[in-house]
């Protein structure tokens, strides 16, 4: 068995682990009963953070081995980068769990981490040689601590997505209501993406085109999924699949933009079911999950995960970011997509922390804020990576 086969069943198990974690964290709820139940719940949540740890050492030795495999930290691409963010995001998580033991932290740390995993195994994880730029100490300092950073202000949007899980009333009509189910809207279209990458990929579907890239030189380009926007200039090389409906420009990859069309329209039917069936807001489904939390403890565990996350980011964002890219394209910032966005995340945090510190936006507005940032960096991540073309586009 080759190396690359054992981190492979390594990220596997590592998957399982988490949700099987996940259900543990379940049975770890503190209900309103006796003592009894109080202890038992306890146990669960031993348990559970027992499994969890167990599923964060399978996925450090994937990324160990990898690692080894590929002479290079594994975080070159959107596969190797999105799995280490999640596994950044456990590890994470796994810390300030042992800080404030909230169980109900688990039930929404650990889906969002296996999400992001499985949205990783949606994109090629073939080891290819580094492209010039790459080929740098720089990938591992810069990314690794960027994604860490990432990852320990996600845990700020866990702890504040559960504080309005709590302090928001779903049966009462109202902004924070409608915003609120819409934040659990967009987590079912990550799984939409998945099924879709997954229904799609078990076809075998394939569509080839050429297209013309921005520097005018023709280059070919596959589908795996039924083309609604067709790259620039493009010409169908394959018969009996579906042409394009819109061209693109070339600023736009309109490939990986029928990826998030089809995950849109899938996430929403998926969407749309789990209301039929259920006859109720998702919110309302979670309510009676968080009933138990200490809200004044969630907000503080959001407030200090954003303290220690925004200088890590900082860091890893900015500051070698433009170290790197001096190195690789002779500048220090170049207004790229990625490098505008890295901008965007930072300056969001850093009003974060003033509004926080300056004018005493605690409890439900930290809360908002918290998830706001959280949308920013997978904005970042899918969209930026996905949609716009700039020098990140290796990703």
């Amino acid at each position: 068995m080759s190396l690359i086969q054992i981190s492979g069943y390594l990220l596997y198990a590592a998957f399982v682990a988490y949700l099987v974690a996940t259900l543990l964290f379940g049975g770890a709820i503190k209900s309103s009963k006796p003592d009894g139940a109080a202890k038992r719940a306890e146990k669960w949540g031993s348990l559970a953070i027992t499994v969890t740890i167990i599923g964060l050492i399978a996925q450090l030795g994937y990324f160990i081995t990898r690692w080894i495999y590929t002479g290079h930290a594994p975080v070159s691409n959107m596969f190797e980068f999105t799995t280490a963010f999640g596994m950044f995001i456990i590890g994470a998580f796994i810390l300030i769990y042992f800080m404030y033991r909230i169980a109900a932290l688990g039930l929404v740390a650990l889906p969002i981490a296996i999400l992001i995993i499985a949205y990783a195994a949606m994109f090629p994880n073939e080891v290819n040689p580094l492209v010039p730029s790459l080929q740098s100490h720089w990938l591992t300092i810069h990314v690794i601590t960027a994604a860490l950073g990432q990852s320990i202000l996600a845990i700020s949007a866990v702890a504040g997505l559960l504080y309005l899980l709590k302090d928001v009333d779903p049966k009462i009509k109202g902004k924070g209501r409608f915003c609120l189910e819409g934040v659990l809207y967009f987590l079912v279209l990550v799984v939409g993406f998945v099924l879709i990458t997954v229904v799609f990929r078990s076809m075998g579907y394939e569509a080839v085109f050429n297209y013309v890239n921005k520097e005018g030189l023709e280059q070919k380009i596959t589908y795996n999924m039924p083309a609604v926007f067709g790259m620039n200039e493009y010409t169908l090389l394959t018969d009996d699949v579906m042409e394009p409906l819109v061209e693109m420009p070339p600023v736009i990859n309109a490939k990986k933009l029928t990826t998030v069309f089809w995950s849109f329209i899938v996430g929403t039917v998926l969407y749309l079911l789990i209301r039929l069936i259920t006859r109720k807001r998702i919110i309302e489904m979670l309510h009676p999950l968080v009933q138990k939390v200490n809200l004044s403890l969630l907000d503080e565990v959001g407030y200090r995960s954003v303290l220690i996350g925004f200088p890590v980011f900082s860091l890893g964002a900015l500051v070698f970011a433009m170290i790197w890219a001096q190195e690789a394209w002779g500048r220090f910032w170049g207004w790229d997509p990625k490098e505008v966005w890295a901008l965007i995340t930072w300056l969001f945090y850093a009003a974060f922390l003033h509004l926080r510190l300056s004018k005493g936006w605690e409890g439900r507005k930290s809360a908002w804020l918290a998830l706001i940032g959280f949308a920013i960096i997978l904005f970042n991540l899918i969209v930026v990576n996905l949609v716009i073309a700039g020098l990140h586009s290796y990703a």
